[in-house]
């Protein structure tokens, strides 16, 4: 990407708005602001499947498998996405400040992110509307092998409340690609589940499922669900029971193929 000054890629990133050609400017402008070794901006949606906007990495690992994997489900268990399902409020988050307390000791990232080659990552998160938002990812990965340093996290908060303002101007009322009802991702796993592996789950317990499989230990479950780190014992005892498993590791593999390319989405074709 050939240089450009910060100032001279803001007033190109501004003049794009409303374009094609804006993806690519907001990435000229963070690029000459930040450093990052890739890039990419991702809308959620409320029961739905995520839209990937734009990508941009020189290691093709990091994306390989956005389309096959993550879009297709894996998406639910990434901590950004969480910022999504919990509205929160405008601004720069780093990964390992949102991720659940046990995040690196969970399949998910054992499994689909350590493979991407990411070692850290941060995210301006615009919520747009009740139902969707959009989140801007820079990244460090093998490119560079690197994290990002205080100073480089100053500067990109610096410009926090510019990309929001920018991305709230393009995106003002993005919508899901897929039209029809949307389905509740913790009663789409109870219907699936039962209908195909014939394990009747109790909403909480595919909650608990899936706050297992997020990352969070009996004491963070218990803090999101407001009950006792007791209780989500007795429920994590259930939930094995009822799916004749021992393990977190087993857990994710029983539950993997609703979370990936076999789970089937509202208004999906089999």
């Amino acid at each position: 990407m050939s240089q450009i000054s910060a100032p001279d890629a803001l007033s190109t990133a501004i003049m794009a708005i409303g374009s094609e050609r804006f993806g690519d400017a907001l990435h000229r402008w963070l690029d000459a602001t930040c450093s990052f070794d890739n890039f990419a901006i991702i809308a959620f949606f409320k029961d739905r499947a995520p839209q990937v906007l734009m990508t941009h990495a020189r290691d093709s690992r990091v994306f390989e498998r956005i389309d096959s994997h993550y879009v297709k489900g894996a998406y639910l268990l990434d901590p950004f996405f969480g910022l999504h399902q919990s509205r929160a409020a405008d601004g720069l988050y780093r990964l390992t400040d949102v991720a659940p307390d046990q995040f690196q000791r969970n399949e998910y990232f054992k499994s689909y992110y350590a493979n991407t080659t990411l070692t850290d990552e941060l995210a301006y998160f615009a919520c747009l509307t009740p139902i969707s938002s959009i989140t801007v990812c820079i990244g460090r990965d093998a490119t560079t092998a690197s994290r990002f340093s205080s100073r480089d996290y100053s500067a990109a908060k610096h410009i926090a409340p510019v990309v929001s303002a920018l991305v709230r101007m393009n995106w003002p009322d993005i919508k899901p690609p897929i039209e029809g009802e949307p389905e509740d991702t913790v009663e789409q796993l109870r219907r699936r589940m039962s209908a195909e592996q014939d394990i009747s789950l109790s909403p909480r317990q595919a909650q608990v499922a899936l706050l297992i499989l997020q990352g969070h230990s009996s004491i963070s479950i218990g803090l999101t669900l407001g009950i006792s780190p007791q209780t989500v014992k007795v429920l994590r005892k259930q939930l094995y029971r009822k799916c004749q498993i021992s393990s977190q590791g087993e857990l994710y593999y029983l539950i993997a193929p609703y979370l990936s390319e076999n789970r089937q989405l509202p208004g999906s074709s089999t």
